[in-house]
C-alpha cells in the first residue's frame, strides 16, 4: 500500500466490515445525514432542548462504535498494540459520538417537530 487513495480506503474498509455491512452503514449514514439537513431546514432554528438530549447521547455513541468495531474486528482491548491503534480507537469513539449526536437530534426533531404558533 504506497499510495493511500479514496479506491484503497474504500478497500481496505469493504475488507474490515465485508462488502454488504460497509455499504449499508454508507446508506443508513446518507440517509440521517438528508434527514438532518431536512430537519435544520424545516425548522430554521436550533430547539436547545433536542440539542441537549444529543449531546448527553454522545458518549453512548463512542462506546457503542467502539465496542461495535472490535465485535466486527474480533479484536479485545488486549490487542491494543501502539499508539496508532489508540489513536485509531479515539477517532472511532469520535465519529460514534458526533453519529448518535446528529442521529439524537434528528429523530427528536422528526419524532417532536416544533409547535406551530397561531397568528392571531
Amino acid at each position: 500500500m504506497k499510495d493511500l487513495t479514496f479506491q484503497t480506503m474504500i478497500a481496505v474498509f469493504e475488507e474490515i466490515f465485508g462488502r454488504g455491512l460497509f455499504w449499508a452503514m454508507v446508506v443508513i449514514a446518507a440517509v440521517v445525514t438528508l434527514a438532518y439537513v431536512f430537519v435544520l431546514i424545516r425548522d430554521r432554528a436550533v430547539s436547545w432542548h433536542k440539542f441537549l438530549w444529543a449531546q448527553l447521547s454522545m458518549p453512548v455513541g463512542a462506546i457503542l462504535a467502539v465496542w461495535f468495531v472490535m465485535a466486527i474486528t474480533q479484536s479485545s482491548p488486549a490487542d491494543i498494540g501502539g499508539a496508532v491503534d489508540l489513536i485509531v480507537f479515539l477517532g472511532v469513539a469520535a465519529l460514534g459520538a458526533i453519529g448518535m449526536a446528529i442521529l439524537v437530534y434528528t429523530a427528536g426533531a422528526l419524532i417532536y417537530p416544533p409547535k406551530k404558533h397561531s397568528e392571531s
